[in-house]
């Protein structure tokens, strides 16, 4: 019998991805943005998506789809820009998003769920409910969670990369149930080895600046996390291989930007250039728009192809250089880097939007939010054993 999932928050799906091939049945999805809900819904589309604001959905149209025996798995992945380090001003931000996670708990006690897994950034630790108060948001949130019955919970603090993702990407989570006697517990690693840049880029043709062109047909280069990325029976999609590449298409760059990725050596960032070039020399460059007026820390960044990606974020297209081309990411290399298989198909949104509206997200913006679906797999097979010793206590 398979365990069921409602995905609260859901994004374009990472949660739903690495659960699914966990064995979970997802059978209903909450999304506000809808580009997310179109990229779900191509990917996912047995899974009933409610496309609304979570504030709004009540329990008429969640009961209808969940099964007699009530819902295994709440998952509740909150927007996490409030919470978010990122940026000099971000911990000025406190507005009613901050609370969300009232929202996850409430769909949780409609479905009476066996359990409930919060994700987001470590930051929310740290996290005041305004400017000048003491008193912690995460602490709220455990403290509401045992008002509704869930007062058996653990916290931890993961690395994506001990899960097989080609990134380090440390995430907060929150494990909660009703059960008393459960001993709750994270998934143990999965991988002994970092995987590297490169190995995440096998397999993956370059494509030219400004070309047009996007490459479809796989180069002879391989690894293993290559073949797990076009291994559709272990994500359970319903095709034995990936035979073509989607979404391999280049960006358009000026030629002053390509100057810029040229003086980039792997590992440094417009930080590192502005250090380098200083005086004259740097104003030369900035008159050509070699280097922009301001610096920014997080920005076009060249990966090393020996180490993990950093952070993958929403500013993906911005923060990453090819570690051996002078050009931004795709987005299949993002997505290669978040662990989404390569039959995944980002409907929604268009390839680049600007950063104005929260109602809209690009293909880059999607997938630098998403949980990666590798650690949602480890977590899905970490809870199954959970869910296990549950039903033997029942």
């Amino acid at each position: 019998m398979a365990f069921t999932h409602i995905d609260c928050f859901s994004g374009p799906g990472g949660i739903c991805t690495g659960l699914h091939a966990a064995g979970f049945e997802t059978k209903i999805a909450i999304e506000y943005i809808k580009s997310c809900v179109d990229t779900y819904s191509a990917n996912h589309p047995e899974v009933h998506i409610i496309h609304d604001d979570i504030r709004n959905v009540r329990s008429e149209q969640i009961l209808p789809y969940i099964p007699n025996d009530k819902i295994d798995l709440v998952t509740s992945g909150m927007p996490c820009e409030t919470f978010s380090t990122a940026g000099n001003t971000s911990r000025s931000f406190y507005d009613d998003r901050q609370f969300l996670f009232r929202e996850g708990i409430r769909i949780a006690q409609i479905v009476n769920a066996k359990m409930i897994l919060f994700e987001n950034v470590p930051a929310i630790t740290t996290k005041t409910v305004a400017k000048n108060s003491k008193e912690l948001i995460v602490n709220i949130l455990k403290k509401e969670l045992q008002e509704a019955g869930y007062t058996n919970y653990k916290e931890f603090i993961l690395n994506a990369a001990d899960y097989g993702v080609p990134q380090r990407r440390n995430r907060f989570f929150i494990l909660a149930t009703k059960d008393r006697n459960l001993k709750l517990s994270s998934p143990p690693p999965t991988c002994s080895k970092t995987i590297t840049v490169k190995e995440a880029f096998c397999g993956l043709p370059n494509v030219i600046p400004n070309s047009g062109i996007e490459k479809k047909n796989y180069t002879q280069s391989t690894s293993a996390y290559a073949e797990l990325m076009r291994n559709n029976i272990f994500w359970k999609t319903g095709f034995d291989t990936t035979e073509n590449l989607s979404y391999h298409m280049p960006m358009r760059h000026r030629a002053c930007t390509l100057e810029r990725f040229s003086l980039l050596k792997q590992g440094e960032s417009l930080k590192d250039l502005f250090d380098h070039y200083i005086g004259a020399e740097r104003e030369e460059l900035q008159k050509r728009r070699v280097l922009p007026q301001k610096m920014f820390i997080k920005r076009n960044y060249r990966l090393k192809p020996d180490e993990a990606s950093p952070t993958v974020t929403s500013h993906c297209l911005d923060e990453f250089v090819h570690p051996f081309h002078d050009r931004a990411l795709t987005v299949r290399e993002c997505a290669r880097l978040q662990s989404f298989p390569d039959a995944y198909d980002f409907k929604g949104g268009p390839y680049i939007v600007p950063h104005i509206d929260r109602a809209i997200q690009d293909k880059y913006e999607q997938i630098g939010d998403a949980v990666p679906p590798l650690l949602a797999y480890a977590w899905g097979m970490e809870i199954r054993n959970l869910l296990k010793e549950y039903r033997n206590e029942q």
